[in-house]
């Protein structure tokens, strides 16, 4: 019975990496909104696989090991897949006809610089002692739900202010590059994490999750790289105050 209790964290973590390497192959295939719909699922277990690892007390090496494996295909291999299809899409409806496709063709590739950032910053968190209570750099997660909001954007909000952005090749390099420097800058950012419910001790908790429910209330798929930044700025002040 404590072999298979010792092991129910690390089956969560495997569904975690289930879902990735389905939303990585509908990612390939060019379904976005739906790959971005197991990815959702993916970090829904990366959460309770720890929850469920500290409730049972059996945290382990091979759990964290696996974890942050899974996290490489959920969080850092899909949204370089869907950086790479959104480049395609931008270079095939504004490049110069006669750019050649070659070099077309190798374009696209940049967009897994946020495969490799995320790996980086994934290695660096394993080891990083720093990082119990809050996150030295933003989050896998969260990069990854930034980076596939842009083609939910695309498909599902083709009026919105960003879609010229989001269609545009520099600009998504630009947001690649910068997605890469987020990952591994020394930046604290506070943790999600409710120790307890005192409200002067957590009220930036409480502001950043009302606030993103009612963002994407009003917004929808819009609301999401307007909650990262916020949850970026916000967590700047409070260091400065410090």
């Amino acid at each position: 019975m404590s072999l298979i209790k010792r092991q129910i964290p690390n089956f969560i973590t495997l569904l975690n990496l289930l879902s990735g390497s389905v939303a990585a192959v509908l990612a390939v295939q060019g379904d976005l909104g739906v790959a971005t719909l197991f990815v959702g699922f993916g970090i829904f277990f990366d959460f309770f696989d720890g929850l469920a690892a500290r409730a049972l007390d059996v945290k382990s090496d091979l759990g964290l090991q696996l974890d942050s494996l899974a996290d490489m295909v959920t969080s850092g291999l899909v949204p370089g897949i869907v950086m790479c299809q959104l480049l395609l899409q931008s270079i095939d409806s504004y490049m110069d006809l006669d750019f050649l496709s070659s070099e077309v063709n190798w374009m696209i590739f940049i967009g897994l610089i946020i495969t490799l950032g995320s790996a980086y910053r994934l290695a660096k968190f394993n080891i990083d002692e720093r990082q119990t209570e809050s996150f030295i750099g933003l989050p896998t997660p969260a990069n990854a739900l930034l980076i596939l909001s842009l083609g939910l954007i695309l498909e599902y909000h083709p009026e919105s202010f960003l879609i010229p952005l989001i269609e545009n090749t520099y600009v998504l390099i630009f947001i690649s590059v910068l997605s890469v420097l987020l990952l591994n800058a020394e930046l604290k950012l506070f943790a999600l994490k409710f120790k307890n419910l005192n409200f002067k001790e957590n009220w930036f908790r409480y502001f950043i999750v009302i606030f993103s429910i009612v963002a994407l209330l009003l917004l929808q798929f819009v609301a999401i790289p307007l909650i990262i930044l916020t949850y970026i700025m916000l967590s700047i002040a409070l260091q400065s105050k410090t």
